[in-house]
């Protein structure tokens, strides 16, 4: 029989206790240690992707313009972010153009080895450090294919280190008052916010530009239509827009569509007459050929917002059928009750034919395409952050200063192509080979403002003055591409003068608060390239171009000019300059002589009138001298000039060669020896300042 010993048991439960409630405590101290570190992994996913980040410097968009402020953001170790939306770079050019031909040069060979002026001809590389960081790595195409751009900047991120976070699809930009001016704090789709004290926006233009009109809804638009030819055979097609768009279009269809028609507000604007790269390429222009050759296709004007898109009413067709009917170009005045329509339909009585029998545009079409565009994204800003758009460009740009910051939004900066305001139609701001520059403008600008560091200057003799002008007319490509918008800036003072480079001439009036430096009572010159202002040239004209310097200031196409001021331009100056001046009326310029080789180079026609002049602005002697001369002079003069002082008296200068002598006696020396006998002025050279609207020399006061 089985007998229960009960104070065994609990003898050995008092004994065992212990060690239970040791293995309780272990389990429940487990228990808290996993719950503690789930606690800490949500905390870690939830700040991923709720928190705050926080920077310096935010760059919205990883395209061209991003990655090049990115590239000097580095440079100089600040602490900066660019967000990009798309898993990669340069993702804009992976859809458009749609036919996939860039119209931005790729010119390899120029017969030169200098970098700076191979630049010139470079339009979609952007600047770095590295020489070999170039486009041409990645195609030699001369119009490359647009696959080969995101190609080329993902290469550029990759070398240089770039930061940059992909998938940061921000939907949301605000400005929060701080104490040290406002923050601008970006949120994007899993609601994180990224503050910095400076955005700079380079998101381009890529909302597609519409015109809402009476039948739009039946318009099919460039970013959704078929790229394939074969998709149009044999049909007639209208498309609205003359831009380079609409033409790389019609020039892809043309083969095989029946008859393509061209339609917009403003004439065909070729680029090579305008001399904007923004107008029709001839690389796109095959279709004027067949619209004036009379070969069915045309081009035509209307204002769009005047027109409508129709389909004529047919009792016996269904709706699913009417989305097939031909369509026709009606015009608004024609149409009985426009607004009170709530179709595109009409009757035959309300087309333009039925009141003009021989209205251009009266054959139906099978599509219509619209090809008009693309606008800046204003919606991603709130009214504390948003700025007002331009007064140019239809609206389509943001409104921004001389020096690229948001009009009423400080501390936001806008970049590449949508910066394109501020030189709308007048330069290359709107394209790789120009806003690369811009970009770098808008850098010295931050680096003033927030690190006191003053726009980059060279230091000059006043006796190298004339040589360094002619290396920068020579080979500088920021304001070879930016024509009449950036300038060099000669600040004169006195022995010396501080070269400031590629500085915006719209900024002028702000120049000391701008870049740093003073102006003294010497004055300045400013130096930029720009076309000439009569547009009634022919272009192609036997008479296009001009060959005497005396009339350098007549010159048509792309020379360098040099104002001379003896007083900083104020706001007032430069809202009264002249019609289509970049700059108020100066007391001196000179136009050196338009060159078919873009060198300016020659003694005569470029080297000598340029010496006039800066001799006149600067009332100095600066002809160039032999050791053995200034040696003479010195005995011979109190004062010998500039050029034997800054040189030869500080132990420098190049003896003459008996050789070379022989060589050039006939002609430089005949040159030297008339002028040093000549206190006057050069009459042709007074002659030609009076020409070109500007003071007249009075002669040199050498002080010999």
């Amino acid at each position: 029989m089985f007998r229960l010993d009960i104070p065994s048991i609990m003898t050995d439960m008092l004994i065992l206790w212990p060690r239970v409630l040791q293995i309780m405590i272990s389990i429940h101290c487990w228990l808290l240690f996993f719950i503690l570190v789930g606690c800490a992994q949500c905390s870690f996913d939830n700040h991923q992707h709720n928190g705050t980040h926080h920077h310096e410097y935010c760059v919205l968009g990883a395209g061209p313009s991003g990655l090049q402020m990115g590239y000097f953001l580095a440079k100089a170790k600040r602490d900066y972010i660019i967000l990009e939306r798309n898993s990669g770079p340069g993702s804009f050019y992976n859809k458009f153009p749609r036919h996939r031909k860039l119209i931005s040069i790729n010119k390899i060979y120029t017969g030169k080895h200098n970098r700076e002026f191979n630049m010139r001809h470079d339009w979609n590389s952007l600047l770095s450090d590295k020489p070999d960081l170039l486009f041409k790595k990645v195609s030699t195409d001369f119009f490359p294919s647009a696959d080969a751009l995101p190609l080329y900047l993902s290469m550029y991120v990759k070398e240089l280190g770039l930061k940059v976070r992909y998938g940061v699809d921000i939907g949301r930009i605000r400005a929060v008052p701080s104490a040290t001016g406002d923050t601008y704090v970006l949120t994007d789709q899993h609601a994180s916010d990224y503050r910095c004290s400076v955005l700079l926006v380079a998101t381009g233009l890529w909302v597609p530009q519409k015109v809402e009109f009476m039948g739009s809804d039946l318009v099919e638009e460039y970013e959704s239509i078929s790229t394939n030819p074969d998709d149009y055979k044999d049909q007639a097609v209208l498309i609205l827009g003359k831009g380079n768009s609409a033409f790389e279009t019609a020039q892809s269809i043309s083969t095989r569509a029946s008859r393509v028609h061209m339609l917009s507000s403003s004439p065909v604007r070729l680029a090579w007459q305008t001399h904007y790269v923004g107008d029709l390429r001839a690389v796109n222009n095959e279709l004027l050929d067949t619209y004036q050759l009379k070969s069915l296709d045309g081009i035509a004007e209307v204002k769009l917002n005047k027109i409508a898109i129709t389909q004529l009413i047919d009792q016996g067709v269904t709706s699913g059928e009417m989305k097939k009917r031909k369509l026709y170009l009606a015009v608004n005045k024609y149409i009985q009750g426009q607004k009170q329509k709530n179709s595109s339909s009409v009757t035959g009585e309300e087309l333009p034919g039925y009141y003009v029998d021989n209205f251009a545009m009266r054959k139906p079409y099978d599509r219509v395409i619209g090809c008009l565009g693309f606008r800046f994204n204003f919606s991603i800003f709130d009214s504390s952050a948003r700025p007002p758009k331009s007064d140019n460009a239809k609206g389509r740009l943001p409104g921004l200063t001389p020096w690229y910051e948001g009009k009423n939004t400080p501390g936001l900066f806008v970049l590449g192509t949508a910066s394109h305001s501020r030189d709308y139609r007048q330069s290359a701001g709107g394209f790789i080979h120009g806003f690369r520059y811009t970009a770098r403008v808008v850098h010295r600008v931050l680096e003033q403002r927030y690190h006191n560091n003053k726009w980059k200057s060279t230091t000059l003799k006043t006796s190298q003055l004339q040589s360094w002008i002619l290396k920068r007319i020579s080979e500088s490509s920021g304001m070879y591409q930016m024509f009449e918008m950036l300038v060099d800036v000669i600040l004169l003072r006195g022995s010396h003068c501080e070269y400031v480079e590629e500085f915006p001439v719209q900024a002028l009036p702000q120049f000391s608060t701008v870049s740093g430096h003073e102006v003294s009572h010497h004055g300045m010159i400013i130096l930029l390239f720009q076309y000439g202002k009569n547009k009634n040239v022919d272009f192609l004209g036997k008479d296009r171009a001009q060959t005497e310097w005396t009339e350098a200031w007549l010159s048509n196409f792309l020379h360098p000019v040099l104002y001379y001021f003896d007083t900083l331009p104020t706001e007032a100056d430069m809202k009264m300059r002249p019609s289509r001046w970049p700059l108020p009326r100066p007391k001196a310029i000179h136009h050196m002589i338009e060159d078919f080789l873009a060198e300016w180079d020659s003694p005569k026609s470029h080297i000598q009138p340029l010496r006039r002049f800066l001799e006149h602005c600067m009332d100095t002697d600066l002809r160039t001298f032999y050791a053995d001369s200034c040696f003479r002079l010195a005995l011979t003069h109190r004062k010998p000039p500039l050029f034997c002082q800054q040189g030869y008296m500080k132990q420098q200068g190049v003896t003459r060669n008996n050789q070379l002598w022989q060589q050039v006696h006939g002609t430089v020396m005949e040159h030297t020896n008339r002028d040093a006998h000549n206190s006057g002025a050069d009459p042709a050279f007074s002659s030609y300042l009076a020409h070109a609207g500007a003071a007249v020399s009075s002669g040199l006061k050498l002080n010999l």
